[in-house]
């Protein structure tokens, strides 16, 4: 506690000149409403960058090597991130000069939208409960970050240690038996109970700030960055999961007849958890043996498939990834029996909304990693597309947030195109996989059974948590209802009110209020993807190849380099001639529909 203390104290006393400093030059501006709003947001874009600096910074360190000092770091820094950006001057500020709305430019008007969406989750009216909120979670993210699974434990310490990669191996295997399955399964989920009682409180915390500027929970909040309501998200996920669910019933009904056949059990209506080759049921892999691709990358390295992801974006036209990338990013497994502990989950970060640009990964070579390595550094060049002079440091972010994932699962589809694996040197010239065998995998790893996790289970348990106040001995009890209701996937066994299944999903924990990002995510990727294969390279959208196609990186360019400086809705209407919809998912998937009909 001595270290957390010390580090608060000394990152207020860091940021309190320069916030003295910037309240001061505001205060005593005496220009017209317009140059006064530049002159406020030119100081915070300035302050805020440093500030959001050294956040990050603390935040990588916190989740690449976990230790109390980097705990302690990270709550110290996010808490003067949060002091500033909260501050009742940064906030009156931002709504006088909103009072002047014909007096502002798009981009100026936006910018100070941001910046009241950015103060709204820290407050300066209620510095108790922020402070109180960051320390809660940083404390809960270093729980989930440093949580060692245990295969075999006594009374005392774990005797036999295992990792999620190696969790995730035994469920893709089929050679387990059902009880070595269901016992990994169960090993999963074994931080939910340690997390369960932090997440309540998190909860409760993350309500109030959101409350303090008017958002009925912290729920609404996160869907305030759409421009959307509760209810026109919510509404938005149940007619895409609605489309989407004559699709994904006759995958479910041709996944349980294989699995039951293949572990020699009867069919049932929903299927067991501990069957699927994922944790959470979020992705089916595996399941068409005629197209494993893991074999092609025998003899690759890891640092191999980071290589080629970076290719893949330089023969488009992008350039090549800063040095600093290379020395700054933690992007392969820990050797066996580190003592450091991280964040085993694939992310990207923009360190400090400039140059500074990093991933931290767990690569090892295989077609999953090779996929997620390239969806990454999509994330990786959507930063350096949008760092440039145009783009103001608040708007240096996805046009919306879906846009960073849509951009990132859009290279992730382009990467497991066949004519690109051939390209490289990946897939023999003349492969024997079937086209629809193909397709039926894609559609099982991850696009369409992806889809009643995201805008079903995921979206409408955090909906509960936060806008409902969903009680903490419900948690469990209510996440296998919603997944049985959405994904039609059961438990094992009962799972009483002991565990919380659904605080093992790191999303939960640090990335709140924010899943059917994902679920929008898909939507627009298959209709960029739809646009890029038929009317730039004139190719069929599920046998197409982006490589080495500069007219493809030109267009992504033009998105990518906005930020937030647009309305998302005009922009995908504008480059794809098409509002958001399923439409160009579900003709991507026809053959995949029409097959399994027959």
């Amino acid at each position: 506690m001595r270290v957390l203390s010390i580090a608060i104290s000394f990152l207020f006393i860091l940021a309190s000149p320069v916030l003295v400093l910037f309240l001061t030059s505001c205060a005593m501006s005496s220009r017209s409403p317009s140059s006064e709003a530049q002159e406020f947001l030119r100081m915070y874009n300035e302050l805020d960058q440093r500030l959001y600096s050294t956040s990050g910074d603390a935040e990588w360190k916190a989740a690449t090597d976990v230790s109390e000092q980097h705990t302690g770091e990270r709550i110290g820094a996010n808490a003067a991130l949060a002091a500033f950006r909260g501050s009742r001057y940064v906030i009156e500020s931002a709504r006088r000069h909103l009072g002047s709305r014909q007096e502002l430019s798009d981009v100026e008007f936006r910018q100070l939208d941001k910046i009241l969406l950015n103060a709204a989750e820290s407050p300066g009216t209620i510095p108790e409960i922020v402070n109180a909120r960051i320390q809660a979670e940083a404390r809960l993210a270093a729980a989930m970050d440093g949580f060692t699974f245990c295969v075999e434990k006594s009374a005392g310490p774990c005797n036999k240690v295992v990792t999620p990669n190696e969790i995730d191996a035994v469920l893709r295997s089929d050679s387990n038996s059902i009880a070595e399955r269901r016992k990994y399964w169960e090993i999963s989920k074994q931080s939910g109970p340690v997390l369960k009682t932090g997440l309540a409180q998190v909860r409760d915390l993350r309500n109030r700030v959101a409350k303090e500027l008017g958002y009925s929970s912290y729920f609404h909040l996160q869907v305030a960055d759409y421009g959307m309501s509760v209810q026109e998200m919510v509404q938005l996920m149940d007619k895409s999961f609605s489309d989407l669910m004559p699709l994904y019933e006759q995958l479910h009904r041709y996944t349980r007849h294989n699995l039951a056949k293949r572990y020699k059990q009867a069919v049932p209506e929903k299927i067991p958890a501990h069957w699927l080759p994922n944790r959470w049921g979020q992705e089916w892999p595996g399941l068409i043996k005629s197209v494993d691709l893991d074999p092609l990358f025998k003899g690759k390295t890891a640092e191999w498939i980071v290589k080629q992801s970076e290719a893949f974006y330089t023969s488009l036209g992008m350039p090549s990834l800063p040095e600093s990338f290379w020395q700054k990013s933690d992007l392969y497994e820990l050797p066996p029996g580190s003592k450091r502990k991280k964040n085993t989950h694939a992310s990207a970060w923009h360190i400090d909304r400039a140059a500074d640009v990093r991933s931290l990964m767990s690569v090892i070579p295989n077609f999953q990693w090779f996929e997620t390595s390239h969806h990454e550094l999509g994330h990786i060049y959507y930063y350096i597309a949008y760092s440039n002079p145009r783009v103001p440091h608040v708007l240096r972010e996805g046009m919306n947030r879906a846009f960073h994932e849509a951009v990132g699962d859009l290279i992730g589809i382009a990467s497991r195109q066949r004519p690109y694996l051939r390209q490289i040197g990946l897939l023999p010239e003349q492969d024997k996989i079937n086209p629809t065998e193909y397709l039926l995998n894609e559609a099982l790893e991850s696009a369409v059974v992806f889809l009643p996790w995201s805008a079903g289970t995921m979206t409408h348990f955090e909906y509960e948590l936060y806008e409902k106040n969903l009680p903490p001995d419900q948690f469990n009890k209510r996440w296998w209802e919603i997944v049985g209701q959405y994904q039609k996937i059961e438990p094992p066994a009962p799972r009483g009110e002991e565990f919380c299944d659904a605080c093992t999903k790191t999303h939960i924990i640090d990335d709140p209020a924010q899943y059917y990002d994902y679920a929008l995510a898909y939507l627009i990727k298959y209709q960029l993807h739809d646009h890029i294969a038929r009317k730039i390279l004139k190719q069929d959208p599920r046998e197409c190849n982006y490589y080495g196609n500069k007219e493809v990186g030109r267009w992504l360019t033009e998105i990518l380099s906005l930020g937030a400086t647009r309305d998302w809705r005009q922009v995908i209407r504008e480059k794809t001639g098409e509002d958001i919809s399923s439409r160009a998912l579900l003709d991507y998937f026809r053959p995949v529909e029409e097959f399994l009909r027959k």
